[in-house]
């Protein structure tokens, strides 16, 4: 296989193969893969055999594997991981030794060795990786970049995602730190670091980040993301990660951010939030990140100057659109020699900052019995 596929240069589909059927990978990815014309599926990699056929009848996917190392060599032009979190690095990294272009969910990496991983086999397959960074995809969000541009120098970013109830599969692996890398931080927070740090410029250095953690809901099965289908905790082993992450980060050049990301809470609806501070005025982006629908019913985007606000015009567009967005440009950056060593950069910088959250945080004492008591009560 070689690093830019065929398609690239030709007008037939990518052959794509999707690595993970969990919830990523077939309700995000597979549905927008085999709706998409620039795309075909033309396998699936799982180890559950069950699961893996249910999911090649249900899309018609001509080939089904347990382990991605069984892929026919030349078959595939991009392989979509979307594995658990702990073997992105390693599933991609075997991928991209072979020669086999990668698309890796998010969470990149988990650690900065990881990061460092993903680097060299980059670059000893001489394959390209690309990353899950949806939400910058999202109009809201290049409509908030234009709108942050024309502030002056960025003094300061609050960014929250804050979710009433959104837990996700608590008990299984997403709520254990062995196979997660962590909770809220590294599952919401990616998301929110990924719109943040493009806005603060593309070689910002971040000198310094501190935090503090929190698990007062991660084990109450009223925080579960029902949305997803999870099922609770029910009898399996109680999560050891956070549910709520807090951090400040501050920058070579003076810019600061403070940061949110909170998988449940006692807010009545799940919300995000960024607001942008210049010198020359702010811009706020009201809107919720994700699939739940417990969301903020419409994007508002206002911009302040000299004590007047004004709403700027957002365009409307359907829950998940940045999802095939993304894929409507991954053909073009998978023939783009500029795009290899982007995302490994983008991740080092991201996993960098988490790192440093959770070095500094200090874990409190959790208060399970009266984490979501307001809820109850309603």
């Amino acid at each position: 296989m070689t690093g830019l596929p065929p398609a690239a240069a030709t007008d037939r589909p990518v052959r794509v193969a999707v690595a993970g059927l969990g919830w990523a990978g077939r309700e995000i990815w597979l549905p927008r893969l085999a709706a998409h014309p620039g795309y075909a599926v033309t396998a699936v990699v799982d180890p559950a055999a069950g699961v893996r056929e249910k999911v090649r009848d249900t899309h018609g996917i001509p080939a089904g594997y347990a382990d991605v190392d069984e892929l026919p060599a030349g078959s595939v032009d991009l392989v979509v991981v979307a594995v658990p979190n702990h073997l992105h690095a390693t599933v991609a990294a075997r991928l991209l030794r072979r020669g086999v272009p990668v698309f890796l969910e998010k969470p990149v990496c988990l650690t900065s060795a990881e990061a460092t991983l993903l680097a060299d086999a980059e670059r000893d397959g001489g394959a390209v990786l690309l990353a899950g960074s949806a939400a910058r995809y999202r109009a809201d969000v290049r409509a908030l970049a234009a709108a942050a541009a024309e502030l002056g120098p960025i003094r300061h970013v609050d960014v929250a995602w804050v979710r009433a109830r959104g837990v996700p599969d608590a008990g299984g692996w997403f709520t254990r730190r062995d196979l997660s890398g962590g909770g809220a931080l590294v599952d919401l927070g990616w998301h929110l670091l990924d719109t943040v740090l493009p806005l603060l410029g593309p070689t910002t250095r971040v000198v310094h980040a501190i935090g503090s953690v929190s698990d007062d809901f991660v084990n109450d099965g009223a925080a579960n993301a029902a949305w997803r289908g999870d099922t609770g905790a029910g009898d399996r082993a109680p999560g050891d990660v956070e549910d709520t992450a807090r951090g400040f980060l501050l920058t070579a050049d003076g810019a600061s951010v403070a940061l949110h990301a909170c998988w449940a809470s006692h807010e009545s609806l799940d919300r995000t939030t960024v607001t942008v501070h210049g010198a020359a005025g702010s811009a706020t982006l009201r809107c919720t990140f994700g699939f739940s629908p417990n969301r903020e019913p419409t994007p508002v985007l206002t911009r302040t100057r000299d004590g007047e606000s004004v709403r700027l015009p957002l365009p409307e567009e359907p829950i998940g659109t940045e999802y095939g967005r993304q894929l409507d440009e991954l053909p073009g950056l998978l023939a783009d020699p500029a795009s290899r060593g982007a995302a490994v950069a983008e991740a080092r910088r991201t996993i960098d900052v988490i790192e440093r959250i959770y070095h500094s945080a200090r874990p409190t004492e959790p208060a399970r019995e009266h984490a979501l008591a307001g809820h109850r009560d309603r």
